[in-house]
């Protein structure tokens, strides 16, 4: 089977610095165009990596490209509008994170999907981190016992000036929210691929220090099926850090943080291990390269859109249950 040859959509910062290279540096696949309507980002881009397909329009891009697939690296509120389209056009498709910006945005993807015969999946790049399989093996062995707490963090400063470009994020109608829908989508994928999506949510958004139109901070509590409780926090407002998830069961737990660093802290009874299970370099590369074999394999990828859609349901009652503060029931 031929190389799968790749049209990148967005020429920006994620696109710069892990998803071209993912793309040309995947066993059997090839960065051939990237089409962005900042031409000067698109012709950077392209220099690089010496492309020589540079598209302004995506249209123009999907009828005179050579690509037979379509990494869409586009803000958010156009991830659904892009992929579509190339699925229209006859292009397998993988999408950045959150798939859209509300779940019933998402399902006008999946549809599309379902007609097509090409494949479409979202990038959570973290269900292939070797934390992730090694929670999951956990879970399958039983080695938790009965999970009795999930405890995910994130804090941060995020204050974009007026210029910056990444400014969009504050904005509901581009971004879907602020913190929680930026980074808690990524820790939510994590916790639904491992243990499932919640029964309930109960949350409350704030602005203690930015005055958005979306919130700056928040805390959820979560039910699993299983009765175990989720604790979750999420804020823009603070200039420390912190970035940590953590699983408890009655007979072990493993503790995560820095969330990504791949040092995970596992816990037997009174028996403490650290290990080190460190991510690739370019995180972005294993869900590229699992794509790529999906496409040649003729398989699902690791998030399917289906998938990927479960977070955005979750998003949308989270934001419910802080608009209306009360408890809010996921079916």
């Amino acid at each position: 089977m031929d190389d799968v040859r790749w049209l990148l959509v967005g020429a920006g910062d994620i696109a710069r610095k892990r998803v071209a290279a993912a793309l040309a540096g995947a066993a059997n696949s090839e960065l051939v165009a990237v089409c962005d309507m900042v031409q000067e980002n698109a012709r950077a881009l392209a220099s690089e990596y010496n492309l020589s397909e540079v598209y302004a329009d995506l249209d123009e891009a999907l009828e005179k490209t050579s690509a037979d697939a379509v990494y869409v690296a586009t803000p958010v509120w156009l991830h659904v509008p892009h992929a579509v389209r190339a699925l229209k056009a006859d292009r397998h498709v993988l999408v950045e994170k959150p798939l859209g910006v509300t779940g019933e945005e998402c399902a006008g993807a999946i549809e599309a999907a379902q007609k097509s015969t090409r494949l479409a999946g979202c990038s959570y790049f973290r269900r292939l981190f070797p934390a992730y399989l090694q929670a999951r093996e956990m879970i399958r062995n039983g080695e938790f016992g009965q999970i009795v707490l999930v405890r995910i963090v994130y804090f941060s400063w995020f204050s974009p000036a007026a210029d910056d470009p990444k400014r969009w994020r504050v904005f509901r109608e581009r971004s879907g929210g602020g913190p929680i829908s930026d980074m808690g989508t990524h820790m939510f994928d994590v916790m639904i691929g491992l243990l499932g999506m919640p029964v309930s949510v109960y949350a409350r958004c704030e602005n203690l220090v930015q005055k958005w139109d979306v919130e700056d901070c928040s805390s959820i509590v979560m039910k699993l099926q299983n009765g175990a409780l989720v604790t979750a926090s999420f804020s823009w407002s603070s200039q420390t850090w912190r970035h940590e998830f953590e699983i408890v069961g009655s007979e072990a737990k493993v503790y995560w943080h820095p969330y990504d660093s791949g040092e995970v802290v596992k816990t037997v009874g009174r028996q403490v291990d650290t290990l080190d299970l460190t991510p690739d370099d370019n995180v972005h590369g294993p869900v590229v390269q699992d794509f790529v074999d999906a496409i040649r394999d003729g398989r699902q990828p690791v998030c399917p859109l289906e998938e990927a859609a479960k977070t955005n349901a979750l998003l949308d009652a989270i934001y419910r249950s802080a608009a209306e503060r009360r408890e809010v029931e996921l079916g």
